[in-house]
């Protein structure tokens, strides 16, 4: 196995981005092709969803061992599926272990999400993240809580327990807010409830990419040239006015005090960072988004993309409020709204996820039926 960084990984890395496959499945961990990465592509942590584990468990045969176990032991389809994604998350865990040693506690990340179909359940989702964290039972977990408005109160009780969270499905920037609120007040709690604040980690999870498919589709409709000069950079400047809103909440006396008690920053998280329109550079929504303290995720191919051809110039940011500013008012100026969008992008993602997490359920249930 190499173990030679790319040139333009360990840039993006030293410019403050840790980088995290967006992918797991028990195949790559049986070939050890996850290791390959950190060593390779600077990779230091990894993030889960539905959609990935419902790619990874249609792939019977990795998975048929545990699957004869788990039938053999009587277990139902949500019982397996916990054993099962639990397993890979483990395993997963184990080996960015010395990653998340090497930093202090810092990176080394594995995400497990709550089942989708839990986030308007407050109570529901914050009970089964103490249960998932328990499962795993490593400390460079963390659970995945969809940022709807009854997630918002899971996350500050999930926080105040101590566990690790990584915030996901966020579009706007109203809710981005909301969600750091939601993280103070569950650092704060945990502080009361005597926890160590340095083991409580938390990502912010922005998505990017359905941004502008959503946004483009929408300014296209509307075929005027000026509607059309707007393409491609709603979604750049709806993550960078997210980068102001996280520094900040970093400027309050509230935050200064838990980080006086420990208390480690919630990193921006840049989240679905493939590309989908073809007319744009494949690489775009990781080196136009360069900013200390932040992680990008990508899936593999994105990944291979910046090791090939990524350009990493320092910071693309911070220097950037008042043009991102002036872009969404002009596409809103255009007739498109902001806030129709990012009901509609909360609304597909929900959706998305549970479809994959009903087709997960199908296929365990077919696993454990062909071994019965």
């Amino acid at each position: 196995m190499s173990t030679q960084q790319n040139p333009n990984t360990a840039a993006l890395a030293e410019a403050g981005v840790s980088i995290w496959l967006d992918d797991l499945s028990r195949k790559r961990l049986d070939e050890g092709t996850l290791e390959e990465l950190v060593a390779t592509r600077s990779v230091t942590g990894v993030t889960t969803n539905p959609s990935i584990f419902a790619v990874a468990l249609a792939d019977a045969g990795s998975y048929e061992g545990q699957l004869r176990e788990l039938a053999a032991a009587g277990a139902n389809v949500d019982e397996a599926v916990t054993a099962l994604t639990t397993q890979d998350v483990r395993r997963a865990a184990d080996v960015l272990a010395p990653v998340h040693e090497r930093t202090g506690g810092a990176d080394g990340f594995v995400s497990l999400e709550v089942d989708p179909r839990l986030a308007r359940d407050a109570e529901g989702t914050a009970r089964q993240a103490q249960e998932l964290a328990a499962a795993v039972d490593r400390p460079n977990l963390m659970v995945k809580i969809p940022a709807t408005v009854e997630g918002l109160a899971a996350i500050t009780d999930v926080l105040a327990e101590g566990i690790s969270v990584n915030v996901t499905l966020i579009f706007s920037l109203p809710r981005y807010r909301q969600v750091l609120n939601a993280w103070l007040a569950g650092l704060e709690k945990a502080r009361e409830n005597g926890h160590d604040l340095s083991r409580i980690h938390s990502v912010a999870s922005f998505f990017v990419s359905r941004v502008d498919t959503e946004v483009d589709a929408r300014l296209r409709a509307l075929g005027t040239p000026e509607a059309e000069a707007l393409t491609g950079q709603a979604a750049l400047a709806n993550a960078r006015l997210a980068y102001r809103a996280f520094e900040q909440a970093l400027d309050s006396e509230r935050w200064r005090l838990l980080e006086a008690a420990g208390a480690p920053v919630q990193r921006p998280l840049w989240a679905s960072t493939g590309v989908k329109d073809p007319a744009l550079p494949d690489t775009l929504y990781v080196t136009g988004l360069v900013a200390p303290r932040t992680v990008t995720t990508l899936p593999e191919q994105t990944l291979e993309a910046v090791a090939d051809h990524g350009e990493v110039a320092g910071d693309t940011v911070t220097g950037g409020y008042a043009e991102a500013d002036a872009l969404l008012d002009a596409v809103g100026a255009a007739g498109v709204s902001y806030q129709d969008v990012v009901d509609v992008l909360e609304t597909e993602g929900l959706q998305k996820f549970e479809s994959a997490w009903e087709e997960l359920l199908g296929s365990v249930r077919d696993g454990l039926a062909a071994h019965r």
